[in-house]
């Protein structure tokens, strides 16, 4: 029987365009659940779509200190969340619950 293979999906190859991106980002943040992290992880494949360094550039961070806080390992500040949004050129805003 003849063996599988298989390779790691990476979505941020998948992500070419700003729709795509926001069109991701918007899809994690229904999913999230309120988990600040899963939110944080998508903006960190975002950023790789576009390129590490420079969105950390962008966004006044280093690209250590971005590669940390967008690892889906930690809740980064919201201060890093509106500065990395600028610098990939995401707009977030706010509607209405309709519960």
């Amino acid at each position: 029987m003849k063996k599988t293979k298989t390779s790691r999906y990476d979505v941020a190859e998948h992500l070419r365009t700003p729709e795509e991106m926001a069109a991701y980002l918007e899809a994690c943040l229904e999913e999230s659940n309120g988990d600040a992290t899963f939110v944080a992880k998508a903006l960190g494949d975002i950023a790789r779509a576009k390129g590490m360094t420079q969105v950390a550039r962008e966004a006044g961070l280093s690209r250590e200190s971005l590669y940390k806080a967008l690892s889906g390992e930690r809740t980064p500040g919201f201060d890093t969340i509106l500065k990395v949004t600028h610098a990939l050129g995401i707009k977030l805003h706010a509607t209405a619950l309709h519960t």
